[in-house]
């Protein structure tokens, strides 16, 4: 991306091209942000699944230094979810949560190839993260609700902690985590790509800039990878802590 292209919006027209004229949009019209963003998530998604089929298929005892790495990526998860969640609850979100991880992992260090390749970290368009943050945030009502029965769920957004009156904002409080989750990754990739671009165009494209790629989209790119995946593990455990918590204590009475 230059300096001069930044606010810039192209359409492009699946199946005849890219249009000048706005007008001529179709319901097959998209940006090329978006057709980039399109190119970088499938390719993402290829990319994991042919590694874990690469790595699954030829599963040893003694692991090579791929199979090392998953399975330490794997237990690393592991151990965190059931932490949060209890361990036979936990062990069934591992795999959601691991998932979750390794595929904004790979979009994040998309950033790496943006300068060689028609691609945008699909995680800089807020598409992506505002369909992963509801997706999270529908597990998380959908557990709590299971933990806790539907009514249960209402009645204490209903009653807790001032009856009736404090609704609205549990409410809020609850659609607003959607937000949260999803603008902060947004605007934190979205930011990187920026400083990035104006600060290449100020030293003209020399050494600096390969240093803040390397910055925003690895270092930066695992940081915000990782927070995305914990809070969701964390609002997924808000709804079933009361239940934990009763658990524990008739257990130790």
């Amino acid at each position: 991306m230059r300096i001069e292209d930044i606010g810039q919006v192209k359409h492009y027209t699946i199946g005849t091209g890219w249009i000048t004229d706005v007008s001529e949009r179709t319901w097959l019209t998209i940006t090329d942000l978006d057709l980039h963003m399109f190119t970088a998530t499938y390719l993402v998604m290829i990319v994991l699944v042919l590694c874990g089929w690469l790595i699954g298929r030829d599963v040893r005892l003694v692991p090579s230094g791929a199979q090392l790495v998953m399975e330490w990526l794997v237990g690393f998860v592991d151990s965190l979810c059931q932490e949060s969640l209890g361990k036979e609850l936990g062990r069934k979100f591992t795999a959601f949560i691991s998932t979750l991880f390794m595929f904004l992992l790979a979009c994040n260090y998309t950033a790496i190839f943006s300068g060689v390749a028609p691609i945008h970290e699909p995680t800089k368009n807020i598409n992506t993260p505002l369909i992963l943050g509801l997706l999270g945030f529908s597990i998380a009502v959908y557990q709590a609700m299971k933990s806790k029965g539907v009514f249960g769920y209402f009645k204490e957004m209903l009653l807790e902690p001032i009856p009736i009156i404090m609704f609205p904002l549990n409410l809020i409080g609850e659609l607003s985590k959607i937000v949260s989750i999803s603008f902060r990754l947004f605007g934190n990739i979205m930011g990187g790509s920026v400083i990035i671009v104006v600060v290449s165009w100020l030293v003209g494209y020399m050494v600096l800039p390969i240093g803040l790629v390397a910055f925003f989209g690895i270092f930066v790119g695992t940081i915000q990878a990782f927070v995305f995946t914990m809070l969701t593990l964390a609002y997924v455990s808000n709804g079933i802590e009361l239940e934990e918590e009763h658990t524990e204590e008739a257990e130790s009475a």
